[in-house]
């Protein structure tokens, strides 16, 4: 009943899957449950499976659906964009459902001595998504910047076309996305959590332990950029090598992290093992009626009532995989003298977010139209890409250009060169009727909120009137052509792909 029960979290149950399952950040809360379970049941055996419940147990279960049946997301938008955090944490439900079943099944002995496991719960969900906007960003810009130092470092500067391609989401590895550290850190931080409560070893010492695996997540993280340097400056030439460049990023970071873990279970075993992590044996106590049949019926009844209430959305329920939406259909085939060559995707987080067309025209470098696709309606920055790739634009303005549409459109234009190759980023972001601009947006909306209730038939975003975001980009070697002259040359050829673009119409193929 206890198991059957958990449907009652239905809808945080969803949301949580979406996390730790399109996430690879947050993908190690899935480990939490089962293993908060286990130190539980460790606990009521070590207790002799002690069952003096207390009915307090089944208000908390109640407050558990409550919380379940009540979930709703905010959407914070602000300068930087948009995010959707959770109005009532998602973990706070398979907490409270996980205390009142000790509670009710077990009692208050038992609910004391299993604290840390029922605790476990509430980080089912870890890293909050505000704090991690705030911190990843320039997280990976650090990284990326002592990756590329420690390549200039060795002579293997990253104007090299070779050593372009690590930090091109196109071939080899994109440095950035994961190079931050934050994955590294958050599991060293929960074997050390878990270590320390196994080993019962003293509150300071396991302070310091989760504070240092943190701290030595994140160093391994800047040895493993360098080691790929390293390897991509052996690989280059060695056509079998060069094929392995993702496999010998993840040997990196194995050996690595087996060994910082490795290093973990040897500190919690070298002055622990005198330790005795067993509980104190149980008391005697008082011998009274059994109620476990009456607690179970009641347990029961509450399931039961709990999911008659939700059966239209247990009902309406199926998975939506935002990935096999063919967007890349949908790019015209001729936009001006402009020809669709190819079309491709780009991920984060296990996720499509991105789907870019490759367009080529005569007396033209080739161009690329992306469109932003994530589920959220999130406003995106394309240059702010390249920052967290450590790189600086050399301009960063609004230009008005015109479009096929008769009037003109809001474009933030970056350019950018890495000393091989010169580089302009357009971005603005339309709806059927407007294209108001990436900044002249957040000038307008610089804060808000509002309620975003979970609607499991379709996807968030899906509605007719959001703003869709676009990119346009231009690639083009120097070749012993000043900087200046390439962004000249490429600006005037933005501007012509431009011309030819119906904004509106675009925006609702994209919609």
């Amino acid at each position: 009943m206890a198991a059957v029960g958990v449907l009652g979290l239905f809808k945080s149950l969803v949301l949580l899957l979406g996390v730790w399952v399109g996430d690879p950040l947050r993908s190690i809360g899935i480990v939490i449950p089962p293993v908060s379970v286990f130190l539980i049941l460790r606990a009521w055996k070590r207790s002799g499976w002690e069952r003096r419940g207390s009915w307090w147990g089944l208000p908390l279960i109640v407050l558990a659906f409550l919380a379940s049946a009540a979930q709703q997301r905010m959407l914070l938008m602000g300068q930087a964009g948009a995010v959707t955090v959770s109005f009532i944490p998602l973990s706070a439900s398979l907490f409270l459902y996980g205390a009142g079943l000790v509670l009710l099944l077990a009692g208050w002995r038992v609910c004391r001595a299993a604290r840390f496991p029922i605790l476990l719960l509430m980080l089912s969900q870890p890293v909050p998504v505000l704090s991690l906007g705030l911190i990843d960003g320039p997280l990976q810009r650090i990284a990326a910047e002592v990756a590329r130092s420690f390549a200039t470092m060795i002579g293997f500067a990253p104007s090299t076309p070779q050593l372009r391609l690590m930090f091109s989401p196109h071939f080899g590895m994109f440095i950035a996305p994961g190079c931050d550290g934050i994955r590294g850190a958050v599991t060293m931080g929960y074997i050390a959590l878990l270590l320390g409560y196994w080993k019962r070893v003293p509150i300071v010492r396991w302070i310091l332990y989760v504070g240092g695996a943190v701290l030595l997540g994140y160093v391994f993280n800047f040895v493993r950029l360098c080691l790929l340097v390293v390897y991509y400056r052996i690989a280059l030439g060695h056509r079998l090598l060069e094929t392995f460049g993702t496999q010998a990023d993840y040997i990196i970071g194995f050996c690595l992290f087996a060994a910082a873990t490795a290093l973990l279970v040897w500190l919690a075993r070298r002055k622990d093992s005198k330790a005795d992590p067993s509980l104190p044996a149980p008391q005697p106590i008082q011998a009274q009626p059994d109620l476990s049949v009456w607690k179970a019926a009641a347990l029961a009844l509450l399931v039961v009532v709990t999911l008659s209430l939700e059966a239209r959305d247990l009902l309406r329920y199926r998975h939506t995989d935002h990935d096999a939406v063919p967007f890349a259909a949908r790019f015209p085939r001729q936009i001006g003298e402009y020809r669709l060559t190819s079309t491709k995707y780009e991920s984060s987080a296990g996720q499509k977010v991105l789907v870019a067309g490759n367009y080529a025209a005569p007396g033209s470098d080739s161009v690329t139209l992306g469109v932003w696709i994530a589920p959220i309606n999130a406003i995106h920055d394309s240059n702010g890409c390249w920052l967290v790739r450590g790189v600086t634009p050399d301009s960063l303005k609004t230009t008005a250009l015109a479009t096929r549409n008769g009037g003109t459109v809001s474009f933030d234009v970056g350019l950018y060169t890495d000393g091989e190759t010169g580089s302009v980023v357009a971005n603005t972001v339309c709806n059927t009727h407007e294209c108001p601009g990436i900044k002249s947006l957040t000038k307008v909306v610089h804060a808000g909120l509002m309620f975003l209730k979970p609607d499991f038939s379709q996807p968030l975003g899906s509605s007719s009137t959001h703003l869709v975001s676009f990119m346009v980009r231009i690639d083009r070697p120097r070749s012993g052509a000043s900087r200046d002259e390439v962004y000249r040359n490429l600006s005037a050829q933005a501007q012509r792909f431009v011309q030819s673009l119906d904004m509106s119409d675009l925006a609702r193929t994209f919609q």
